[in-house]
């Protein structure tokens, strides 16, 4: 999927709120003509923008890890970008493992001038997490 067709999807699936926004303001714009009444328009900018946005925003929010760590909050950009890869298919399982055990040994070099091996172990162990997760 390239092209206009695909800039559409992402926009959808990343800024769907906007596009909610958007809908509902055209809508509410719409009201008065179809319905007759003019108090349509804010009726339905405030239950679309003030009641429907709010609860579809709770509803599709990402739940937290179960362990309970905020480390995906602060997950390295290049594990993303290479999970993202996997996950799309650019790249089989033997060249992810390759990749991914790069990346940890980078990331070892780093955190172990910073911090001690306490450190690396923990990044480690959150790789692993990750691709078990992403194995399932």
């Amino acid at each position: 999927m390239t092209g206009l067709p695909a800039r559409i999807a992402w926009n959808l699936r990343h800024r769907w709120r906007r596009v909610f926004a958007l809908l509902v303001v055209g809508a509410g714009v719409a009201a008065p003509f179809v319905t007759g009444l003019w108090w349509s328009l804010p009726l339905v900018w405030f239950f679309g923008l003030f009641v429907a946005l709010p609860v579809l925003h709770t509803l599709t929010r990402p739940l937290p890890d179960r362990d309970g760590g905020d480390e995906g909050s602060d997950a390295d950009p290049a594990l993303d970008a290479l999970r993202e890869r996997y996950a799309r298919g650019e790249i089989d399982e033997r060249e992810f493992e390759r990749k991914l055990d790069r990346l940890l040994e980078t990331e070892d070099a780093e955190t172990v001038d910073r911090a001690g091996d306490d450190v690396a172990d923990r990044v480690r162990e959150g790789v692993r997490r990750e691709v078990e997760r992403i194995r399932e």
